[in-house]
């Protein structure tokens, strides 16, 4: 992808990022304000599908995301270029992205 392309996406992913960071807070202050426990509220998530879908695509935009600044940091504040700065970036967001994904999972099912 061209630079110009991967600022594109990165933007594009924090736009659709931002309702599940509204979302994922407000659900958070709720379930506090409420006085819910981890169990009760494990309860409510495992085995709805819209929890499933909606933190499975928070998690993919977050890793798209991460991955594209993670990869601008390694250039500019760590110097690396070329192929090296882009397969580890690369592999670091497959790692936030598998972390999330169990996370999501350990949560639904």
């Amino acid at each position: 992808m061209s630079e110009f392309q991967l600022y594109m996406a990165q933007r594009l992913s924090a736009l659709v990022m931002a309702p599940f960071v509204i979302v994922h807070i407000g659900v958070m202050i709720y379930a506090i304000q409420g006085g819910l426990t981890a169990a009760e509220i494990l309860g409510r998530t495992q085995g709805s599908v819209f929890w499933l879908a909606f933190y499975v695509m928070f998690v993919i935009a977050v890793s798209i995301h991460a991955t594209i600044g993670l990869r601008t940091i390694l250039g500019e504040w760590v110097g690396l270029r070329g192929g090296l700065r882009d397969g580890l970036s690369a592999v670091i967001g497959l790692g936030l992205f598998l972390l999330g994904a169990q996370a999501v999972w350990a949560v639904t099912a």
